[in-house]
């Protein structure tokens, strides 16, 4: 079984499976219309040089967030073998 981890745990490159937000309300509302509903396939394409915001590739749009947003996200990992 695929362990879930927090999308800012991904180093660019790296892709995700949406799996689980942990907000509520209108923040979580928010991402979803942004396209972080369960089952899409995220990839996080670059950090700023302070590493905040991160940039991420959903549902054919980049998508800025911040850490803080970031870490309510939680992602099954997908290895490049999948």
């Amino acid at each position: 079984m695929k362990k879930e981890v927090k999308l800012t745990e991904l180093l660019p490159g790296e892709k995700g499976i949406v799996n689980h937000l942990t907000l509520r309300g209108l923040e979580r509302r928010r991402l979803m219309d942004l396209g972080f509903v369960k089952g899409s396939v995220v990839e996080v394409i670059r950090r700023s040089m302070f590493g905040d915001p991160t940039a991420y590739f959903i549902k054919g749009s980049v998508i800025a967030l911040r850490r803080e947003e970031a870490d309510e996200i939680l992602v099954i990992k997908i290895d490049e073998g999948d």
